[in-house]
């Protein structure tokens, strides 16, 4: 009789590596939100980067145009994520911003299939809807003068516009990993070109300035560095473990989101916004199981 294989379950190791792949993901957007100029180091990051995938391009197949066509597609997304999550952290608290976009993005993917999909939507699925929802209130209105009022209608406006991106780029990647030969062949190339635009952008905006050596570009390359590995932990864990609960635990990066903000950036936000981080990931981790 032949052994059917099975996953390994998510083990010690992998769960810490996973944990360290969210606790990346914040960091590097946590030095977006630190730098005075955040749409500099926006293109540090994502420029450095696609710099850094550069010598896999020629070991990696040219895609087919019916996955360029997919890839250009995430492109733009992606490209709308950067920009309107530069606009969010220039409103708003790095500890109200990040689990707003990261966080609501999930449910918006779940809806989108509940109605549009016909995909079911179990009773686990309903309550982690309801939990993001609750985050989401708790963090995007506080206490102001002795009334509940939105600390930055700006800083939630940008916030919810990144979370429509993440959620459009969620599902066009999610189309060409299936479409492309490999998901590898589909992720080296969209992620070596992913940095263009947004460099073009801020040569635009900053001119040659941008070019000038500066401190920024160590910690650019350090959050495009960070990036890479926080994707490619991901990526290795779902390859060899069940896809879900690797998702879920990936999605924990709001509460490090939340700790960074209170604890390093120093802003104030309190426990409060760690409570709404958590019960946010929750929320997530109940629409990926």
């Amino acid at each position: 009789m032949r052994k059917q294989w099975r996953r390994p379950i998510l083990s010690l190791g992998i769960t810490l590596l996973v944990l360290l792949a969210a606790l990346l993901h914040a960091v590097w957007n946590a030095l977006v939100k630190s730098n005075g100029d955040r749409l500099s180091m926006m293109a540090f990051v994502a420029g450095s980067g696609s710099l850094m995938m550069l010598p896999l391009l020629p070991f990696t197949p040219v895609p087919s145009w019916e996955v360029w066509k997919i890839i250009l597609l995430s492109l733009a997304l992606h490209t709308g994520y950067k920009v309107f999550l530069v606009k969010a952290y220039h409103h708003g608290d790095f500890g109200q911003v990040y689990p707003l976009a990261r966080g609501i993005a999930p449910a918006i993917v779940t809806l989108i299939g509940f109605f549009f999909l016909g995909e079911q939507l179990p009773l686990l699925a309903t309550v982690g809807i309801v939990l993001v929802l609750a985050g989401v209130v708790s963090l995007a209105w506080r206490p102001k003068n002795g009334t509940q009022t939105p600390t930055n209608s700006h800083a939630i406006f940008y916030a919810l516009g990144t979370s429509l991106f993440i959620a459009s780029y969620t599902l066009n990647d999610g189309l060409g990993g299936r479409v492309a030969p490999s998901p590898s062949q589909y992720v080296i190339w969209l992620f070596a070109l992913d940095g263009i635009s947004i460099v073009a952008i801020a040569l635009w905006r900053r001119g040659t300035a941008l070019l000038r050596p500066q401190r920024a570009w160590a910690y650019g390359a350090g959050g495009g560095l960070a990036s890479i590995i926080a994707y490619w932990l991901v990526i290795w864990a779902m390859s060899i473990t069940p896809l879900g609960p690797v998702a879920a635990l990936r999605e924990t990066s709001v509460v490090f989101g939340a700790l960074i903000s209170g604890f390093i950036l120093k802003e104030g936000l309190g426990w409060r916004a760690v409570a709404a981080a958590a019960t946010v990931a929750a929320g997530v981790i109940l629409l990926k199981l």
